[in-house]
């Protein structure tokens, strides 16, 4: 038995229920999730491991109520609150061409893709002709200088696929150009530090001891599962093994992969894959765009929550090979991401976390682990609290 610890409201008990069952069925190792609604916090629970690899005797060091993780492909929808509200501020147009900014972007036929473009994952950039090593992706030089060279993979805006490395440089570079400051240097001065959350892109070194590390599990075999796939199609999985595949080279960008338990990728300012935060951060930064928490108002004008969960891309991903969809630089409620309900908008990393909000509801959700299960979009332990939460609220 794990030793779940934290508090829910009255009403709120299915959602620690779950959170439990998923440690009893799920393959959980140590986990966190949070549920914020109408920004009130009503659910906080933690548990197992800190480390993913760590023993489950009782020796292994536990999950405490501040430890953080790596939230990998999560961090995209963090990531993509700061040119949204650089657009509510007018500093940044949506529909102007990258170049305008950034000059250097026009290069390789890429004079017409759109700063929207990069958001909904239409710019044609989810592959590097030549990807970058560990140290170069991580130099903040290197990775907007390949972006900016490379020719597109198809007409830019015509047509969808996930840019699951690139947006990194995508969206930094073009932060940087906006405002003269880093992506993670304007979330910690805007967003983090006046909401007192526990979330970095680019983690200080004073805070590296609070992260677990990321460790594979196993994914269960249904039914705990609950009629999720947890095995890819065979033409997923074969293009993922083909690595001259679309979807082979887009997370292949860094090659080899990175140490995503090396102090120096957490602290490293990658948007698209190593932000660092607790679950209750990423519960209070989405319950914060869609409403006051705590006497802090909302962050997203109205106009903007609209540009957030509108439909820019959907059908067949071009580097996933199943059908998404995608808002300006969120997921929105689908098959391969579902959500809380059609107008929900949020990110899942690669392996388990989960960050989205429903303003119909006003139920704002994080979920952070340490256990990678082999999936990208709709992880079985998230989906389980997910539909916990749902039947609470309705």
């Amino acid at each position: 038995m794990v030793d779940v610890q934290g508090t829910v409201e009255d009403g709120f008990e299915p959602v620690r229920d779950a959170f439990m069952a998923n440690f009893a069925r799920r393959g959980e190792r140590g986990a966190a999730v949070a549920v914020y609604r109408h920004g009130r916090k009503v659910v906080d629970l933690w548990g197992g491991t800190k480390d993913g690899d760590g023993a489950p005797d009782g020796t292994a060091a536990p999950w405490e109520a501040g430890t953080a993780q790596v939230i990998r492909s999560a961090t995209k929808g963090i990531a993509a609150v700061v040119p949204l509200l650089l657009h509510q501020r007018g500093q940044l147009d949506l529909d102007a061409p990258v170049g305008t900014y950034w000059p250097e972007f026009k290069a390789a036929g890429k004079e017409r893709v759109l700063v929207r473009h990069l958001l909904s994952h239409r710019a044609g950039l989810p592959v590097l002709d030549t990807p970058l090593t560990p140290a170069q992706a991580l130099d903040g030089t290197s990775g907007p200088a390949a972006v900016a060279a490379q020719a597109p993979a198809w007409e830019p805006g015509t047509d969808h696929g996930y840019h699951a490395q690139t947006y990194s440089w995508l969206l930094g570079e073009l932060v940087l150009r906006v405002t003269g400051r880093t992506l993670g240097t304007w979330v910690a001065e805007e967003i983090s530090g006046p909401l007192g959350l526990d979330l970095w892109i680019g983690l200080p070194d004073a805070e590296q001891s609070r992260v677990g590390r990321l460790a594979p599990v196993t994914p269960p075999p249904p039914p705990a599962a609950h009629g999720l796939r947890v095995r890819p199609k065979q033409t997923v999985a074969a293009a993922y093994e083909d690595p001259t595949s679309l979807t082979s080279r887009a997370f292949a960008a860094i090659s080899p992969g990175p140490d995503e338990n090396d102090p120096a990728f957490r602290a490293a300012e990658l948007p698209a894959s190593a932000g660092v935060a607790t679950a209750r951060a990423l519960a209070r930064c989405y319950a914060a765009l869609i409403g006051a928490v705590d006497g802090h108002p909302r962050l997203f004008a109205p106009a903007t929550l609209t540009l957030a969960r509108t439909e820019e891309s959907a059908g067949p991903d071009r580097t996933l090979l199943v059908s998404t969809r995608f808002g300006l630089g969120f997921m929105l409620h689908g098959p391969a991401s579902p959500l809380l309900s059609p107008g929900s908008f949020g990110h899942p990393g690669r392996g388990g976390a989960l960050a989205c909000a429903d303003p119909e509801s006003g139920v704002a959700f994080g979920y952070v682990t340490n256990g990678m299960q082999r999936n990208v979009t709709a992880d079985p332990r998230a989906q389980a609290l997910l539909r916990a939460v749902s039947h609470v609220v309705g």
